[in-house]
């Protein structure tokens, strides 16, 4: 993929670094730098990170690993529209993230903001530039409506966060940009009024829901634009299972949602194939999508998911799955290949 002048050269499987930030379970400096390590070993060269995750932390910690690689062998990929302030004792509003830095989030999409934000991110990854700068966050999810999330993207295009973005990418200080939210319907209307070169989608275009196949993706694929998929598990309930307190979009799984994956199980056990691994290899199917970026926090977790895209899966897995009325008919499968 060709942007800004620059070639990107995507790795199929990526690593989303928000567990590097003390996702529900603080770690320790050499197990986060550990799991960066067994992701390079493993041949993922596209590290996607944020300032939220861990109120630094993961930009810190991705950034030890990484300066020590041929900058030329990687893409990595950070967001703004939050930049960090340091705060009182007990103000950090750390959310998900445990033991996290003394500083708090403060929301900018403005142009002074999105450039304060960049300028923090590559002083705490210690790189002088990144690859691609997504907005982070401009959603419904974040702000509380679609109207305070379309006000947001007023914002960002009024107040000159977009042009922020555009003069980074004109200048090769990053190489393409675009939107990282949990929603398809901002990324859709960046794509109507603005020069977006790629979206990270997280969690929406997954193995349990395909709504962005009725327009987004199409779209998207016209455009030329491309999709870096994070969430590939919904935030844990594909990878592990419907089991009880399942996390779906990082929280308990509702019982609507638990209902169709315990369906979606079913069938991937009679056809004998890991959900884990249907799961996965499923949100690299569409022609959008350039690379997918499970998250990890272990090593073990790790191992998992490159054991899941090792799996031989039969076209009848597919077939059942539409059968069911489980899949999106018009939904992208990948190719059985022989391991």
């Amino acid at each position: 993929m060709t942007r800004g002048g620059a070639e990107l050269s995507f790795t199929r499987l990526g690593f989303g670094t928000a567990p590097l930030g003390n996702f529900q379970r603080a770690l320790s400096e050499a197990e986060a730098e550990g799991v960066v390590a067994a992701a390079w070993d493993a041949g993922m060269r596209v590290f996607d990170t944020a300032p939220l995750y861990g109120h630094g932390l993961s930009e810190l910690r991705l950034g030890r690993v990484l300066r020590g690689k041929p900058r030329g062998d990687y893409l990595i990929s950070t967001k703004v529209g939050r930049y960090l302030v340091p705060c009182e004792k007990g103000e950090e509003d750390a959310g998900i993230f445990l033991d996290v830095p003394q500083v708090r989030r403060v929301y900018d999409y403005s142009y002074d903001g999105v450039m304060r934000s960049f300028e923090d991110s590559l002083k705490r990854l210690q790189l002088d530039r990144v690859d691609i700068l997504f907005v982070h966050d401009v959603d419904a999810r974040n702000h509380g409506s679609w109207a305070a999330c379309e006000a947001r993207l007023v914002e960002l295009m009024d107040q000159g966060g977009w042009r922020a973005l555009s003069d980074l990418r004109a200048s090769g200080a990053v190489a393409a940009i675009g939107a990282g939210v949990n929603e398809w319907e901002p990324c859709q209307w960046l794509l109507e009024r603005a020069d977006p070169d790629l979206f990270l989608l997280a969690g929406r275009y997954t193995l349990l829901e395909q709504a962005p196949l009725d327009g987004f993706l199409p779209d998207c694929v016209k455009r030329g634009v491309g999709i870096v998929l994070g969430g590939p598990y919904n935030s844990g309930i594909l990878a592990r299972g419907p089991q009880e307190g399942a996390s779906f979009d990082y929280a308990a799984a509702p019982a609507s949602v638990i209902e169709r994956v315990k369906r979606i199980d079913a069938v991937c056990r009679r056809e004998g194939v890991p959900m884990i691994a249907a799961a996965l290899q499923f949100a690299g199917a569409h022609p959008a999508v350039v690379s997918v970026i499970p998250g990890a926090q272990s090593l073990a977790e790790m191992a998992s998911n490159l054991a899941a895209d090792r799996v031989a899966i039969p076209p009848a897995l597919w077939a059942a799955l539409r059968a069911e009325g489980l899949l999106h008919p018009a939904a992208p499968v990948p190719e059985a290949v022989a391991c």
